[in-house]
């Protein structure tokens, strides 16, 4: 028998946030998260009960950002001016601003590779499927990803990340 919705929600909605994030970056990830979970919430009552939830989650996320960066294309750039940092802001919010500064910066198939595998957990051959591509091909964009984040950013990926 199927959980309830609220389970899966309460159960995949830290990952889906997460791999939102790195996809998206930290500004756009509360949306498509929203929208993921709207999308997902309609689709629920089809969805087979031997389906990997996770991955169905994940797969609808990759669809919603893709629809956040197609937007962000018509919209405005933004301006020079960085506004002032919120009150209580922590040192991690800091080191995690660097750390998406690097990641943002990476080739989408590979940032996409990297959040699907290191951040949502999914096989290599559930993130082919969702890239469309190889299997293959996800693990090279994966490990090439975090090659760069190494490169880029090291220290904050260490070497038992990639296990």
């Amino acid at each position: 028998m199927k959980q309830p919705f609220e389970s899966v929600v309460a159960q995949h909605g830290a990952t889906v946030l997460r791999v939102c994030r790195v996809v998206l970056g930290p500004h756009d990830a509360d949306d498509a998260w929203s929208e993921t979970f709207l999308a997902a919430m309609r689709a629920y009552p089809d969805l087979p009960e031997t389906a990997n939830v996770e991955a169905w989650l994940v797969t609808i996320a990759h669809r919603k950002a893709i629809d956040v960066l197609r937007a962000a294309k018509r919209n405005p750039l933004p301006v020079d001016e960085v506004p002032e940092t919120p009150a209580g802001q922590h040192a991690a919010d800091v080191e995690a601003a660097g750390l998406w500064a690097v990641v943002k910066e990476l080739p989408s198939k590979q940032r996409q590779a990297v959040a699907y595998r290191y951040v949502a957990g999914l096989a290599y051959a559930e993130i082919a499927e969702i890239l469309g591509g190889t299997v293959e091909a996800a693990r090279r964009a994966a490990a090439d990803g975090l090659k760069n984040l190494r490169k880029h950013y090291p220290g904050a990926i260490t070497k038992g990340a990639s296990s």
